[in-house]
């Protein structure tokens, strides 16, 4: 279980990498589309959840895992949960914004 715990920084470490190469691929390109980004970033959320809720049944059953690593996991959880929330909220502001216009 402390093993799940500590992958939980490489997930993070590298969807942000993976993200950024994609995004940075060519100079003037984007090799993802949103779609692909925000549908990646969805699943290392779920991940991140499935992982912190984890860490915290091994805490409250008497695994071995530790009160701050579960912590630690609940918080990356929560973070990964804010990011996507503040991401779909511009998407769709902008969709919004783009509904209102008038050609």
């Amino acid at each position: 279980m402390v093993d799940a715990v500590n992958g939980v920084g490489s997930v993070v470490s590298g969807s942000v990498s993976e993200l950024t190469g994609s995004v940075a691929a060519g100079a003037g390109e984007v090799a993802a589309p949103f779609s692909g980004i925000f549908q990646a970033m969805v699943e290392q959320t779920s991940a991140l959840d499935t992982q912190a809720s984890q860490a915290v049944t091994g805490l409250l059953s008497g695994q071995g895992v530790e009160i701050h690593d579960a912590m630690i996991a609940t918080e990356k959880a929560d973070m990964a949960f804010e990011l996507a929330l503040q991401v779909r909220n511009k998407a769709v502001g902008a969709y919004q914004q783009m509904m209102n216009m008038q050609f």
